[in-house]
């Protein structure tokens, strides 16, 4: 994807194939609604640790398990409106060198990304989430630095928002952003139905996204809560720049 100056663009950095559409499905959604050029990078298809239902039909290869990860998380990045592509780094464990670093890099630079959102920065459930953050930060370091590739565009510095993990308690999340995703939680949870090889997650994200909206409608007006039910939790990692705090 190249980046159109008129058009604002988002990217997502995913350690597997369906953390995308769990965890920031509304948020691409919403942002493809208001025109931007949504792009998801998968650093794997999840294949060894989240693909135990497809791991239990028996007679199942790693290859073949990779391609139906694929093909799902095509389709929800086809409903969400977002461009997407493959690392296939590997997962559990997910691990990163410096070809897959400049490689993402490079993807910062072509993206020219407005934000970005990825994981948790801590995850003791799973240490792919957090590899994944550091890779994104790190990257985007790199693709800021005028002697990488001199004579490209660099890139300006996008917030950074991690994107809820599965138990927040205990990854020292703590949200401070509630997106608002009521108007398009219809083609998120379409996006969610998807993804087959992990079917036991799909009311679980349903629960989180109303207890989200729940909490969102305590923090705005009276006016606007009426209509909200379904929300999306974001840290930011980076400090607001702002002229007025209203």
């Amino acid at each position: 994807m190249t980046n159109n100056t008129a058009t604002k663009t988002g990217l997502v950095v995913s350690a597997h194939s369906a953390d995308f559409v769990w965890r920031a499905g509304g948020a691409i959604a919403l942002h493809t609604s208001r025109g931007y050029n949504m792009h998801v990078v998968c650093l794997s298809f999840g294949e060894r640790g989240e693909s135990a239902k497809l791991w239990r039909k028996g007679e199942m290869t790693e290859e073949n398990v990779k391609a139906v990860r694929k093909e799902e998380a095509m389709a929800a990045a086809d409903v969400l409106g977002a461009s997407i592509e493959f690392f296939d780094m590997g997962d559990y464990p997910l691990r990163a060198d410096k070809d897959s670093l400049f490689r993402l890099a490079d993807v910062y630079r072509r993206v020219q990304p407005h934000f970005v959102l990825s994981h948790s920065l801590h995850d003791p459930y799973n240490y792919d989430h957090p590899l994944a953050t550091h890779l994104a930060q790190e990257a985007r370091i790199i693709a800021q630095a005028e002697g990488y590739h001199p004579g490209e565009p660099i890139i300006g510095a996008p917030p950074v928002y991690c994107f809820e993990p599965h138990q927040p308690e205990q990854c020292n999340w703590k949200p401070d952003v509630l997106l608002d995703i009521t108007s398009v939680w219809e083609k998120k949870y379409q996006a969610i139905q998807c993804m087959a090889g992990q079917e036991h997650l799909w009311e679980y994200y349903t629960r989180v996204a109303l207890q989200r909206g729940l909490q969102a409608k305590r923090n705005i007006g009276i006016t606007a809560a009426k209509t909200l039910t379904h929300a999306e939790g974001f840290q930011s990692i980076f400090p607001r720049v702002t002229e007025d705090l209203s």
